[in-house]
């Protein structure tokens, strides 16, 4: 347990961040998975409306440092090659 102010504080910060993430990266996963998704359903249109919503939220959640910028661009690259092989 924290014993000085400083470090409960921190641990105040830590958990409030912790949730923050918690919530951010759970809506990273619901988009990547509209995306799969609307891929399983066979329609090429509501796949690539999935994929247009998905990319901002992959990309911010990138540049905050909440997934690593390569593991953003394979989502990415793997999700409009399914995408693609639907034609």
């Amino acid at each position: 347990m924290a014993n000085s102010a400083q470090a409960r504080k921190r641990a105040r910060q830590g958990e409030k961040r912790r949730q923050h993430n918690a919530s951010r990266r759970s809506l990273l996963r619901t988009r990547i998975k509209q995306v799969v998704a609307a891929i399983d359903t066979g329609d090429k249109e509501k796949a690539q409306a999935a994929y247009a919503k998905a990319v901002p939220i992959i990309d911010t959640m990138a540049g905050s440092s909440l997934i690593h910028k390569n593991k953003a661009a394979r989502h990415k690259s793997r999700l409009n090659a399914r995408i693609k092989a639907l034609a």
